[in-house]
């Protein structure tokens, strides 16, 4: 069910319900702001609070609030719910703790009362702050926040209340329309928030920090609303470490998931990832200012050498950026701005011999800007105004904008240091269109993100509740499931000694002979390869196991590749693609994407590893069978999605591709029986 938030994030009446130091706190927060609708306390025996006049109770409301700020303990908390979704309230944000981020039968049962008594009204927590919105003029919050009214702007939602105060500190001219803590997401979550914030006109982009994703349904449908709208979301994930993961777990609710679930799920939805809150707030500036960033080479400019090596340099370590090569006519019209003592290079040094001569800035600063590059740099840092007289600095803005008005280009104007891009030039420039990057690194991060466009629609992640007493089959076994599914195995027999043994005298070596039962069995001596028929009887008395596997040795190899796919109890099943072999966990040349995943998409991918040049034949080398492998690949995702109710795992590793065909010569499977059994 979609509910209609409108009121409750515009609203023109707000109750106040509760008499502690919170509560005259949000009173404050409204009338600071701006706020010009009714504010109405509520409490049972304070004649006043931060104020105002209270009444006793809800039904002694002149009317039914539109919102209301519910700051009473979680036990007076849901009879105050009910009362305002008796009265007909637009919505509430619920305060209080002591709901289901406690991991106790009593709190977890004490929000399932909650979403009772809030019945079809909004609730927003509980176990949050509440909401700023910057472009009506409300703050539904008990403490202090760094927002300033807007008329446009980004909207975030954070599952942590002191991310959120901090965020709104920032001073990078990234204009927040909304703030929203959405706590335990008890009633309204996350995605039904974003969609509601998405649904504004006046928001151009949506920020997401989150711990877990309760609802993957809900969320590929706000990926699908953000893309039908044109408006990027951008995403910073907690919980990727394993300390992390334990203090998420037991601050929220929320199921984080492995971090390679998560990345995939974003990649798949056209959502850009962050990793820290820096290049998150950059990478939504990206997108109010400019909207969508196309993917392409860079240009830049900056008055000093130091500072074009120092953001090539950066540019190369932060990784698929590429410098536009400049055009006949970049080089003819920059040289004629700049003189013949400029080396035309990009990254350009200018050099300071035009410095302050507004009308020569813009005519070098437009001649790059004409070039076919997706976004132009201009490296620029401003002082202190404290410290020095920033007015020797307004050249640069003044060119930048008349450059930018004249050429219709991308500009951003990116600072070295995150300190040294003042909020007042912020606003300015992006005022005139051109968005600022306080900080090289974070900035050139950002762009990345921005560059990493929407894809086509796919169909839903495949999601099942996980199977009861799942375990491992064995080699042989598993080679059965993977010879059902289409995928090729080398001929095999298994058994005791003996009959291994005599059924090596039919097969043709090179062979390999395995014990089975084994967990590792490589590191235990339980794989030797290269035998002839006679050589397997001697082989196995070596080996201590009761049964064996003795099989084709695949030879011709171009690549071992590593396929496999876990259930992720938060993202679904995900599909990992990689350098197999013994030594995958040192060569770490993996990419994942969620099942299922298109036969374009799995192409793509194979191609973003370290071994995707040997799979394409390198220095002379044969290429592998790209057929053969995909078609292993897409075979495998079909099993799984048949079979999902019983699976935990598969893994197939490696997978050996040669010129002409792509075997499984090791698997592991781990199964159980199906949550309806």
């Amino acid at each position: 069910m979609t509910r209609d938030l409108s009121r409750l994030f515009a609203p023109r009446s707000v109750a106040v319900v509760g008499g502690g130091a919170w509560c005259a706190n949000v009173i404050g927060a409204l009338q600071r702001f701006g706020f010009e609708g009714a504010i109405w306390p509520v409490h049972p025996s304070r004649p006043e609070v931060g104020g105002l006049p209270a009444v006793p109770s809800v039904a002694d409301l002149p009317g039914a609030p539109d919102a209301a700020f519910v700051g009473v303990n979680h036990r007076a908390t849901l009879d105050v719910v009910a009362d305002l979704a008796r009265a007909g309230a637009g919505g509430a944000i619920a305060f209080a703790s002591g709901f289901g981020e406690v991991e106790d039968a009593e709190a977890q049962e004490r929000q399932a009362r909650l979403v009772a008594a809030a019945g079809d009204m909004p609730v927003i927590g509980p176990n949050c702050y509440g909401f700023v919105n910057a472009l009506d003029r409300v703050a539904l919050w008990p403490d202090q926040h760094g927002l300033e009214p807007v008329q446009r702007g980004v909207a975030i939602l954070t599952q942590s209340s002191n991310i959120a105060i901090n965020l709104t500190m920032q001073a990078r001219g990234l204009p927040i329309a909304a703030i929203v803590t959405v706590g335990n997401q008890a009633q309204l979550g996350l995605a039904e928030l974003g969609m509601a914030l998405l649904d504004d006109p006046r928001i151009t982009a949506l920020g997401l920090h989150i711990e877990g994703i309760g609802d993957l349904p809900a969320f590929e449908r706000l990926a699908g609303e953000a893309r039908r709208l044109g408006k990027r979301i951008v995403v910073i994930k907690a919980g990727r470490s394993a300390a992390a993961q334990a203090a998420t777990l037991s601050h929220t609710a929320s199921l984080a998931g492995s971090s390679a679930g998560a990345s995939a799920l974003f990649v798949r939805l056209g959502c850009a990832e962050a990793d820290t809150l820096a290049v998150f707030l950059e990478t939504l500036k990206l997108f109010h200012v400019l909207g969508a960033v196309p993917e392409g080479p860079i240009a830049s400019m900056s008055c000093s050498g130091g500072e074009a090596s120092l953001i090539a340099d950066t540019a190369d370590r932060v990784g698929r950026l590429v410098w536009q090569d400049l055009t006949q006519q970049q080089r003819g019209d920059l040289q004629a701005a700049l003189g013949p003592r400029v080396t035309i290079a990009n990254p350009l040094d200018y050099h300071t011999y035009i410095w302050n001569d507004v009308p020569a800035m813009t005519a070098a600063y437009a001649a790059m800007m004409r070039g076919p590059q997706a976004l132009t740099c201009l490296v620029a840092d401003f002082p202190c105004a404290r410290r020095a007289d920033p007015a020797d600095w307004q050249c640069i803005v003044e060119a930048a904008q008349e450059a930018q008005a004249q050429t219709g280009g991308r500009l951003a104007l990116v600072s070295t240091l995150p300190e040294t891009m003042p909020d007042d030039v912020a606003q300015r420039c992006h005022a005139a269109g051109i968005v600022t990057l306080a900080g090289m690194e974070e900035g050139m991060r950002a762009i990345r993100l921005a560059m990493t466009g929407v894809p086509q629609p796919e169909p839903a992640v495949l999601t099942a509740p996980a199977p009861h007493g799942a375990s491992l089959l064995d080699e042989s076994a598993g080679k059965d499931w993977l010879a059902a599914a289409g995928i090729a195995v080398p001929a095999r027999a298994s058994g005791a000694a003996d009959a291994v043994v005599r059924a090596a005298q039919g097969m043709t070596g090179p062979l390999v002979l395995k014990g089975l039962g084994l967990a590792h069995k490589s590191e235990a001596g339980a794989v030797v390869l290269g035998l002839g028929p006679t050589g397997v009887a001697q082989a196995a008395a070596r080996i201590d196991a009761e049964r064996f596997l003795v099989e084709e040795q695949i030879t011709d190899t171009v690549a071992e590749v590593l396929v496999g796919v876990v259930r992720d109890p938060a993202h679904g099943f995900v599909l990992t693609l990689g350098a197999g072999g013994v030594l995958t966990e040192i060569w770490r040349d993996t990419v994942s994407l969620l099942v299922p995943a298109s036969r374009d998409a799995v192409d793509a991918a194979l191609d973003r590893l370290k071994i995707g040049p040997v799979l394409r034949g390198f220095r002379g080398r044969p290429a592998a069978d790209r057929d053969a492998l995909l078609d292993a690949v897409m075979a495998l995702q079909a099993a799984v999605t048949a079979e999902a109710a019983t699976l935990e795992e598969v893994e197939i590793n490696p997978l050996i591709v040669t010129p002409g065909r792509a075997v499984a010569v090791d698997v592991l499977i781990r199964q159980g029986r199906a949550a309806n059994e």
